[in-house]
Parts: structure tokens; C-alpha cells; sequence
């Protein structure tokens, strides 16, 4: 999808706007799991996500392409908008962000944070996005998809980073919401020649990635209800299903009662805090744990941007309800 060179151009804006996160070795993960284990700390990314890195890269391609544009549009469950918020705002863009009703409360207060215009529209993250892609001409703004070549391009220098720090991975878990993580972590892994797996993870509530994948053409879902918002999908994009439907391993789900567990192992073993998507390769991975057993793994903690409530819940042993 990528040359390297033109990852790494990529690679040196990004780093121009922000340092490369940490990939760190946990041995109380590693323990627990029976495999060797570096965490790839996208929580610690500006916004707290690694949305941040497509943001910097879309914007710049924005001003050079179209310089004539007064600013953004674009729907989101809360990452995505944060990084397109603050990268279009720092340009001097206008930033209008919808949101589904009832969406994260710190979620949407972080995005008006940053500038964003919130709106909040319909019942999940796709008539969101409808009603963005509508509004785009109305308002004369430019209309930023969920996958876009420059979002990607920006995203998959996190995959880049990693890979390089650890080429000693055999198997990187990466979630699959829209899907531009995992086809940046294919891009980086294609682009090096490097043989690390790469295994996609979709909540068994959204399961339009995995079904899409394996039918091998787009299939939607009724549905999205998982507390996991990052990968609350219910319709896949062709372009990302072009690149991790060959590019992946497998993808597998996992239960929401899965993810709040991963959520509070990571707490437990790390100290360090995972939202729903974030959690969910961790998931995966512990239940796969006999398959990886002894192997060096590698996992996307993509983002650390869960509310307090679902939090306090999650280490009360509950699971969150889904919006």
C-alpha cells in the first residue's frame, strides 16, 4: 500500500507534532499469558489514541491539495474527532464533529476541548456519519471519510515505530473499528518485508470486519451495541476490507464481558488504562493463549479514553452497558 519511503516521510511529520509512544515489555502480562509481550502505548498519544498520527498527516494533505478549504467535517465515536479537531483547529480550520446520541460524555467534552463543533445525531456511529457526509456541502466544509490514503499513511507510523523497535514480533493483535489500524500495521509490516501475523479483533457485537473478511465482499450488520466504541461498526469500508481481508492472519471476536476483564488486567498489570478497543487485543490474545504460548506478541493498546463510569464499573467487576 505504502513504500517505506514514503512511510517514513510520513514517519517525520508525525514526529515534527509529537514523540513515538512506548512499546514496552511486560512481564506480568508475560507471565500471565505464557507468551513474551510488548504493549504498543498508543494511549499515550496526545489525545490519548492513535488517531492522533491521521489527523497530523490528513490535515497536512488537506492545506496542500486543497487550500482553498475552510475546514472539516466528519463523524466519530470520539478518537477520531479528537485528532481531526486538533489538527484542523491548529491549521486554523473549522472542525464540525458529529457524534451519535448519547456517545461518551469525556469522550465529546475532549473534543470540544480541542475546538470541535459537536453535534450529536442518531443512534450509532454511522447514521452519524450519513448525516456528516450530508451536511458536508450544506456547511462548505470538506468531508473527512473514516479511511482515507492520508489517514492511513499517518496511522501506520505507529506500526512503523513498533516494528522496528521489536522486529523480533511474530504476531501483533491489532482492533478493527473502520479499520485504518490494522491496515496501517499490514502497510508498515509489507513495507518493511517483516513476517510478523497480523490478527484483526472485532467485538461479537460488531462483527461486520470478521463476516465481510471471510464472505469476501462488505457485509453489514444490523447492529453495533458494544461498550467497546472504537469498533462499534456496523458497516464496513470497502478500502479498508481491500487491505486486511488478504493482509490478516484471521480476525476473531470477542465477548464485551472478554474486553472488561483485558481492561482490568491491564490496570492490574500495568497501571496503564485501556478503553474498549484498546483492551480488545489483549482479549484476544488470552483467548488464544495456547496457541501462543512461548511466542513474542505483540498488542495495540490503540487508545486509554474510557469514561470514569464504564471504568468504575469495569473494576467492580461489572461490564459496561453499550450505547
Amino acid at each position: 500500500m505504502f513504500s517505506l519511503p514514503e512511510l517514513e516521510a510520513a514517519a517525520a511529520l508525525v514526529h515534527r507534532h509529537m514523540t513515538p509512544t512506548a512499546q514496552l515489555n511486560w512481564p506480568t502480562l508475560s507471565a500471565r499469558s505464557g507468551a513474551t509481550i510488548w504493549v504498543k502505548h498508543e494511549n499515550h498519544a496526545p489525545t490519548g489514541a492513535f488517531k492522533v498520527r491521521g489527523g497530523i498527516t490528513f490535515i497536512d494533505w488537506l492545506q496542500r491539495k486543497h487550500p482553498d478549504a475552510r475546514g472539516i467535517i466528519t463523524a466519530t465515536r470520539g478518537n477520531h474527532g479528537q485528532s481531526q479537531a486538533r489538527a484542523a483547529r491548529a491549521a486554523g480550520l473549522r472542525a464540525m464533529i458529529y457524534v451519535p446520541q448519547g456517545n461518551a460524555i469525556e469522550k465529546n467534552a475532549a473534543m470540544r476541548a480541542f475546538g470541535a463543533e459537536l453535534v450529536e445525531f442518531g443512534n450509532d456511529y454511522d447514521a452519524a456519519r450519513e448525516e456528516a457526509l450530508r451536511m458536508a456541502e450544506h456547511e462548505g466544509l470538506f468531508f473527512v471519510p473514516p479511511y482515507h490514503t492520508e489517514l492511513v499513511r499517518g496511522v501506520a507510523t505507529y506500526a512503523l515505530e513498533f516494528l522496528k523497535a521489536c522486529p523480533d514480533l511474530q504476531t501483533i493483535y491489532v482492533p478493527i473499528g473502520c479499520g485504518s489500524g490494522i491496515a496501517g500495521v499490514i502497510s508498515a509490516r509489507d513495507a518493511l518485508g517483516h513476517p510478523a501475523e497480523v490478527v484483526g479483533v472485532v467485538s461479537e457485537n460488531a462483527q461486520t470486519a470478521k463476516l465481510s473478511a471471510e464472505a469476501g465482499l462488505p457485509i453489514a450488520t444490523e447492529t453495533a451495541h458494544t461498550f467497546a466504541d472504537g469498533i462499534a461498526v456496523r458497516v464496513p469500508v470497502p478500502e479498508a476490507l481491500a487491505v486486511y481481508g488478504p493482509g490478516a492472519a484471521r480476525i476473531i471476536s470477542v465477548s464485551d464481558d472478554e474486553v472488561a476483564e483485558a481492561i482490568r488486567i491491564y490496570v492490574k498489570d500495568t497501571h496503564n488504562l485501556a478503553e474498549g478497543a484498546g483492551a480488545a487485543p489483549l482479549a484476544a490474545l488470552m483467548s488464544e493463549r495456547e496457541r501462543m504460548a512461548g511466542k513474542t506478541i505483540g498488542l495495540i493498546l490503540c487508545g486509554g479514553n474510557l469514561d470514569s463510569d464504564w471504568l468504575i464499573e469495569v473494576l467492580r467487576g461489572r461490564t459496561p452497558t453499550s450505547l
